[in-house]
């Protein structure tokens, strides 16, 4: 396949915001590298969201799901396991893209670390806990920019997308548990946050282009399983595909350069821009 088509570096593929952010770079003629824990439908892992509880029923979704419904779309698709957890294993998957395809045009930092400590108070977090999450949400995409910023450093340039939150800037309004998070998440989520603003100022005149994307309530199949019971029904929420269509307009659009080093607010920014037909933004009860 052509190398004239872009190509993009997607953690958390395997289901959720990741999935479609994935599948609609591809129908935008993106190359998609993808990585997330689970490869094949079924497979059973630690997903609760407490310390006090645990769950490892399995959740939809795989990399290999995502990968047929992108290739159907008429891309190449590279299906690279990884855990975030796991240097050894980020490093192995980047060094394939850029072994194969010579570099990439966009990395999305997508994945977070899924387990306990998100909706558990904070004497009740475990230290390991917390570091887990630290090291997923903020660690493991600093190794990755580590591997690919200097190959998108030698081509001109390329974009670097972190799927950031609220918790990364705000405080929930209510406690953990009760339909709100706990400090693993918005301790974590705030380290990760803080590195497109750096990216931007340091390299920002060597073509790097870095952004903050704030998906806001997504309808994912997580949450559809697992939510609930912690306050929040995610079943008017907002579909995957709207991230994805914002994601693909600041990797690829001149005009997103205004948004350099900054959070995005994506479900807005799609409104805005009518990016996704037949959708709009509409209040949504979180």
């Amino acid at each position: 396949m052509s190398r004239s088509r872009k190509r993009a570096f997607v953690t958390g593929a395997s289901r959720g915001v990741g999935k479609g952010i994935a599948v609609t770079l591809a129908k935008h003629g993106f190359d998609v590298a993808i990585t997330a824990r689970t490869v094949n439908e079924g497979e059973e892992r630690e997903h609760s969201s407490t310390v006090t509880k645990s769950d490892t029923s399995a959740l939809p979704g795989s990399l290999s799901s995502t990968a047929d419904l992108m290739r159907a779309e008429g891309a190449e698709v590279l299906v690279l396991p990884a855990d975030l957890l796991d240097r050894a294993s980020l490093g192995a998957a980047a060094t394939t893209v850029l072994e194969r395809w010579g570099g990439v045009d966009l990395v999305v930092h997508n994945a977070r670390f899924i387990g306990p400590g998100h909706m558990d108070m904070m004497l009740d977090t475990p230290i390991d806990i917390l570091e887990k999450h630290v090291n997923g949400n903020a660690f493991a995409p600093f190794v990755l920019n580590h591997y690919f910023l200097p190959s998108m450093i030698k081509q001109g340039g390329g974009t670097v997308i972190y799927i950031t939150s609220t918790s990364a800037y705000d405080l929930p309004s209510r406690k953990a548990g009760t339909g709100g998070y706990g400090l693993c998440y918005g301790m974590s989520k705030a380290a990760g946050h803080s590195m497109a603003g750096f990216l931007s100022l340091e390299y920002g005149d060597q073509g790097i282009r870095s952004f903050n994307v704030q998906p806001g309530p997504i309808k994912t199949e997580r949450l559809l399983q697992d939510m609930k019971a912690f306050g929040f029904n995610a079943e008017d929420w907002t579909p995957p595909e709207v991230i994805g269509e914002v994601c693909n307009w600041l990797a690829t659009s001149k005009d997103a350069d205004k948004y350099a080093g900054q959070c995005v607010q994506g479900q807005e920014l799609c409104d805005e821009l009518k990016l996704l037909p037949g959708w709009s933004l509409q209040p949504i009860a979180v």
